[in-house]
């Protein structure tokens, strides 16, 4: 990390959101860390790509340390504070730093400088460090400022040793062929364009006594040197590859900001017009064109390289040189489409959970309407996913959000279920309350009780029927219950045909008994009637007897009567003269008549007592209206009776 000031910037003070998918940091902040040789990228700022979704201009600056990279990138971003600036021989800026501003002449493009550690300081125990720092700014960045002092020479060239060691560092495919390392254009398809920036330039701009432009001053420096010796050789390698693996270069010259020696040791506290005019023009000249030319960082099949992508890719090339393998352009990409996707495929199944769970309504009237909800849902996040997504064209990653979101649906299908059955049950709960009250107080424990419980079940289930938005465990909730209640039912039944037998067998015993009983009074009714008749005819036994002993006896005495009447009239033959000759005493009555009359009279009463002795002889059970009563046996005797 860097000390001094630097050291305690921090994501929270060194962001200002500009945009949806942008960022503006208000000062810069570490991206790659470098502690005791050991390379590791600041999750802070990891965490600040990630929020840019903008495609990306990626310039990076390298160079001997102490050379003034940070002033120069701090004219980029257009402040004189930001990138630390040292007025020591100490080395300010550890590692790469990173400040991510609005591109000012590319709408929605986010400028990415990086301000790289010095190459070459003293101070470091392993040179291999600086091979890895230049390789990381050749991979990351889209423009590559090499930043040097004074001219450029042989010194100065060999100074750039690291493109050198380009083909040893970094690999284009994970599985390379032996002659891959002899394949320029391989390198070139994705290495950055080439700025030669040198500073305190002292020098005219002349070759062979002609004026020359800055380029033609750096092209002829690249120029080879003819000879085949060695150190010939080895001294055109820097030229011959930057030639190769650089064919777009630019070279600027800067003379120097300002010749107040105190002023270049705090150049971050100078103002503009105390800067050379000629270095202000310089300083314009160059910030145009890195701004007008720099491009936007791609990959191989012009893959874009977003905020969030580049985060990808510098994690992806500190863990393979940690692991002490060769970052690898091939398996980089590998890795950004396997980390994007992931990322596309999580944010379309987020989208899908956040609107089925805004949409939804537990639980839904019927399957379909849930099914139809997640089809809706499963298209949005298809959609976010293409969006978002690349390079997937075998459908891994597309498959794999099918998958998650079928997940997804079957646990809210499960959701679904567990509602509509908790609201089912609480509604059966208050609706059988009554049906249950009355089943444990007996209510159906009756004659007819079954066909009771079973009108007061249909009831209950036709209360259950209209009630809306039960979900789709209606049917499967209400069947439980009613499994549940089948034993209840089936004692109900049971209890109501042992109550119908007991109750049939009772009414056949009581109509047993009554039959037993009418049959018993038609006995007594049958019997009365022959002891009825019996008596009416001993009545008539004693009627005719009767009947016989007073005609006897009216015989007798018709005969007798004849007797006396025909005796009375021969007296009164005999005494009628004297009788009429007594003269007018109004003649005798007759001494028989008032007795015939008396005995008549007797034997009616008599036999009319007896009549009435035998009536009660029958006892208080023979109704006195009945056909055979004594009374009428009587009126029927004395009817029978002959008139006198």
């Amino acid at each position: 990390m860097t000390s001094g000031p630097c050291a305690i910037l921090s994501c929270s003070s060194g962001l200002q959101l500009t945009m949806a998918s942008g960022y503006t940091m208000m000062h810069p902040i570490c991206l790659v860390e470098n502690q005791n040789n050991q390379l590791t990228v600041n999750p802070t700022a990891l965490e600040i790509l990630d929020q840019i979704s903008q495609p990306v201009v990626v310039v990076a600056i390298t160079g001997l340390y102490r050379t003034g990279k940070s002033y120069l990138m701090n004219r980029l971003a257009g402040q004189n504070h930001g990138f630390c600036l040292g007025s020591t021989v100490r080395s300010e800026t550890k590692g790469i730093w990173m400040w991510c501003v609005p591109h000012p002449s590319k709408p929605n493009h986010t400028l990415v400088l990086l301000d790289t550690e010095g190459l070459g300081d003293v101070e470091k125990g392993d040179s291999r460090n600086d091979s890895w720092i230049f390789a990381l700014a050749v991979l990351l960045s889209s423009m590559l400022i090499y930043n040097s002092m004074s001219s450029i020479n042989h010194q100065a060239l060999e100074q750039l040793h690291y493109v050198s060691e380009l083909t040893k560092l970094i690999r284009t495919k994970s599985s390379p062929s032996s002659a891959e390392v002899d394949d320029s254009a391989e390198f070139v398809s994705f290495f950055p364009d080439f700025v030669w920036v040198v500073r305190d330039f002292m020098l005219e701009l002349k070759l062979d006594g002609r004026t020359i432009s800055e380029d033609e001053y750096l092209e002829n420096a690249l120029e080879l040197v003819p000879g085949k010796n060695p150190q010939i050789q080895k001294s055109n390698m820097p030229r011959e590859n930057i030639r190769m693996f650089f064919p777009r270069r630019k070279c600027f010259v800067f003379d120097r900001p300002t010749t107040d020696k105190k002023l270049l040791l705090h150049m971050e506290e100078v103002s503009e017009n105390q800067i050379e005019c000629s270095f202000q023009e310089q300083s314009k000249n160059f910030c145009q064109y890195i701004f007008a030319h720099a491009k936007t960082k791609t990959l191989r099949e012009r893959i874009i390289v977003t905020g969030n992508r580049l985060g990808t890719l510098a994690k992806a090339y500190v863990d393979a040189i940690n692991s002490g393998a060769v970052p690898c352009l091939e398996t980089a990409v590998i890795t950004l489409v396997e980390h994007e996707n992931s990322v596309a495929v999580q944010k379309a199944a987020d989208h899908y959970s956040e609107q089925m769970a805004q949409r939804v309504s537990f639980p839904t009237d019927t399957l379909q309407e849930l099914l139809d909800l997640h089809t809706a849902c499963e298209k949005e996040a298809i959609a976010i996913f293409m969006e978002n997504s690349f390079k997937d064209d075998n459908q891994v990653f597309q498959k794999k959000l099918m998958g998650i979101i079928e997940k997804k649906k079957e646990d809210f299908l499960l959701q679904n279920e567990k509602a509509s059955a908790k609201y089912c049950q609480a509604q059966l709960k208050q609706l059988s309350e009554p049906l249950l009250e009355n089943t444990l107080r007996g209510t159906f424990s009756v004659p007819g009780g079954y066909n009771l419980y079973v009108k007061e079940m249909d009831k209950f289930k036709h209360s259950y029927n209209l009630l809306p938005k039960k979900g789709v465990k209606a049917k499967e909730v209400l069947q439980s219950f009613l499994q549940s209640q089948a034993s209840t039912e089936k004692s109900i039944f049971q209890a109501d045909k042992t109550i119908s037998v007991c109750q049939q067998a009772l009414a056949a015993e009581q109509a047993k008994k009554q039959a037993m009983e009418k049959e018993q009074q038609l006995v007594t009714q049958t019997q009365k009637m022959e002891d009825q008749e019996k008596i009416s005819q001993e009545i008539l036994v004693q009627l005719k007897k009767i009947m016989t002993e007073i005609e006897s006896q009216l015989r007798d005495q018709k005969r007798m009567l004849k007797q006396n009447v025909e005796g009375v009239a021969w007296n009164m033959t005999g005494i009628g003269d004297s009788a009429l000759a007594a003269g007018g005493s109004g003649g005798a009555a007759d001494p028989n008549g008032p007795r015939q009359e008396q005995d008549h009279g007797g034997m009616v009463e008599q036999v009319s007592r007896q009549c009435q002795a035998k009536a009660g002889a029958s006892g208080p059970n023979h109704p006195t209206n009945d056909p055979t009563d004594g009374d009428q046996q009587w009126q029927l005797g004395v009817g029978l009776l002959p008139s006198s």
